[in-house]
């Protein structure tokens, strides 16, 4: 129980720090929080940081960049986020030990970088940084749960409305085609997902993350057995994609990349904190070779109908296939509680210092109501999995993993080394680039989107199946 304890409290250094008065009692203990997180707890935090729903994207992903320049930028991109992670947690070291703090967040860092810098502009916008940093993590983290909508209601969709027509053929779009818009599924899981919003201590959930964690992990090993059943031809499928597909390809790969936020906060409780670079490599390696192969095997085995969500290839005449939905969507339910966690506790915090005392409870339940619809709103104007994704990605994701990491090295190092200036400012130019194009490629996507291949204009949801030995 105590991991799963752990879990769910290790997002909450995501937020903004504590007021100052604390911090002389931050100083006398600076090793409290560093009792409970052994190197084992690590590596399994990390891998449940970075696993998640952008992992059953990536084989689109590759389907967007060529099934030989798809898995090479898929390692590029791991290993440079795995190298600003790394940058990230070196720059709190410095920045904690010249403050005299036990620890730092990401926003508290960057802010404390900024106040070190020699140039006058850049201390004077110490608390605009910290702003800023915050701003992109609720955006994420908002955006992870829209993504949650988009996904749900999908498989859901896939589960309710396959199981009733087992006796239709696979290949038969029409009539899969047929049923409910995918969009009154998300309205129906809106009432259920703003009740889970309601719970405010995470803790009571140790043991519905737990289940949600193995319910997840069964799912991978159900998808892996069923894609290596029968490994397509790779000759069939491009080996390079155009520029605007290979913007899509990027926000889907940082997407995936999205444990950049629980970095500081597990460093931060571990008990050996000087094990944690070594435990970081490891479990990332890890997650880039699982990356790897589900998007390689998963494009490979589906081809050119692959979809947002490996999940929606699955044939519905299958009970398996079914189960693997089923599981994964419990999983993901439950996750958007612990990812709903942080833009609350960030935004709501100056609210309620605002608000009486006998109005503080009305405010929260009622804004965190708000939030959940806004989610809502989001996946219902945009309700296609691979756009938000994409944009969720390139928008926000790729400003906390690959923009204000190598700019703060820069900050903080005086007078940093020349190759370490031409390296950070090419790892930025990179994510400043992957976000212009990325949400530009996005967006019109969105305004203007291309709906001659897609055979369900309602829900995108339907399964191609290509090859033959279905599972019965």
């Amino acid at each position: 129980m105590m991991a799963e304890h752990v879990d769910l409290e290790v997002l909450t250094p995501l937020m903004e720090s504590v007021p100052e008065e604390n911090s002389e009692e931050d100083e006398s203990e600076p090793h409290s929080q560093k009792q409970g997180i052994t190197f084992a707890h690590t590596l399994l935090h990390l891998l449940k940081g970075n696993i998640g729903t952008g992992l059953l994207s990536l084989p689109l992903a590759l389907r967007n960049a060529g099934i030989v320049l798809g898995p090479v930028c898929l390692l590029v991109i791991g290993v440079i986020c795995v190298h600003c992670m790394h940058i990230l947690v070196n720059c709190s070291h410095q920045l904690s030990e010249r403050s005299k703090k036990s620890s730092l967040s990401y926003s508290d860092t960057v802010a404390a970088g900024m106040q070190t810098s020699s140039f006058q502009l850049l201390r004077r916008g110490a608390e605009f940084g910290r702003l800023l940093v915050s701003f992109f993590l609720v955006l994420t983290q908002l955006g992870f749960c829209s993504v949650y909508f988009v996904f749900l209601a999908e498989n859901i969709k896939q589960v309710v409305e396959g199981s009733q027509g087992n006796n239709v053929d696979a290949l038969d779009t029409e009539a899969v085609c047929e049923g409910v818009d995918l969009r009154l599924y998300m309205i129906f899981l809106l009432p259920f997902l703003i009740l889970l919003s309601f719970i405010s201590d995470l803790r009571t959930m140790a043991i519905l993350s737990a289940l949600a964690n193995i319910a997840m992990a069964a799912s991978l090993i159900f998808i892996f057995a069923y894609i290596t059943s029968d490994v397509g031809d790779p000759r069939r499928l491009p080996l390079v994609s155009s520029w605007r597909k290979f913007s899509f390809f990027f926000g889907t790969a940082i997407f995936a990349f999205e444990g950049i936020g629980v970095v500081l906060p597990l460093e931060n409780q571990m008990k050996d904190s000087a094990q944690f670079p070594q435990a970081l490599n490891i479990g990332m390696a890890i997650v880039v070779v699982l990356y790897i192969a589900l998007a390689t095997l998963g494009y490979l085995h589906f081809g050119d109908d692959i979809k947002g969500s490996i999940t929606l290839n699955l044939p519905h005449n299958s009970w398996t296939n079914q189960l693997v939905k089923v599981l994964y969507s419990f999983g993901v339910f439950v996750s958007f509680a612990i990812q709903f966690f942080v833009p609350v506790e960030i935004l709501l915090r100056p609210l309620l210092e605002h608000s009486r005392n006998n109005w503080k409870q009305p405010v929260e339940l009622l804004f965190r109501m708000f939030l959940v619809c806004l989610t809502c709103l989001v996946a219902v104007l945009v309700p296609r999995l691979d756009v938000v994704i994409s944009l969720v990605g390139a928008f926000s994701s790729s400003a906390l993993a690959l923009v204000f990491p190598p700019l703060l090295e820069l900050i903080i190092l005086s007078p940093p080394p020349p190759t370490n200036i031409i390296k950070n400012l090419l790892i930025a130019l990179l994510g400043v680039l992957g976000f212009l194009t990325g949400t530009y490629v996005t967006m019109e996507e969105i305004i203007y989107p291309e709906t001659q291949n897609r055979q369900c204009t309602n829900s995108s949801w339907t399964t191609i199946a290509p090859h033959s030995n279905l599972t019965t």
